[in-house]
């Protein structure tokens, strides 16, 4: 069965928009990128994220700093994408390098797929300041790109309109 397509006449109507973060082990960049929506998506975007090869567990850091962000982190936790089949994600984004040129699972195919890189705070092996700091910034290019995204009319959008729209704010 497809996933929810733009309406007859090109738009996605005046519906929230579901996001699918992906990123391989849903412990960290994808983890933020699903708190940051939810928290500053207006009720206009929800998200949920996941991974290729989710380790089980949210990366504590990750937790620590959204915390002190102000942003809940009491429904995060890291799993496979195949947990979300019956969701029907809208816009499926890419996080990671790793997981931008997996192949994803047919029921993702109708989705928008669209990749928004970025350096993975967890992997550093820098003082905690150093992960801190990478955190912090991570968590700032994300609210980031989720304000600007709702600058934007997306119900009037077509699909080309939106692919534009995400794949320009991946850029930047």
């Amino acid at each position: 069965m497809p996933l929810r397509q733009p309406n007859s006449l090109g738009s996605w109507g005046a519906k929230t928009m579901k996001l699918l973060f992906i990123c391989t082990h849903n412990r960290c960049r994808s983890i933020l990128a699903e708190a940051i929506t939810n928290h500053f998506g207006e009720g206009r975007i929800i998200a949920k994220s996941a991974g290729t090869s989710p380790v089980g567990d949210v990366h504590p850091l990750s937790l620590k700093y959204l915390a002190e962000a102000d942003i809940p982190t009491e429904d995060l936790s890291s799993q496979s994408w195949d947990e979300h089949q019956h969701w029907q994600a809208d816009v499926v984004i890419t996080v990671c390098d790793s997981a931008a040129g997996e192949a994803c699972p047919v029921w993702l195919d109708q989705c928008l797929k669209v990749h928004w890189g970025l350096a993975d705070p967890s992997r550093l092996e820098d003082s905690e300041d150093a992960i801190a700091e990478a955190l912090t910034k991570t968590i700032a290019i994300m609210q980031w790109r989720i304000e600007a995204l709702l600058t934007n009319d997306l119900d009037s959008m077509g699909h080309q309109e939106l692919a534009a729209t995400f794949n320009a704010l991946g850029i930047q």
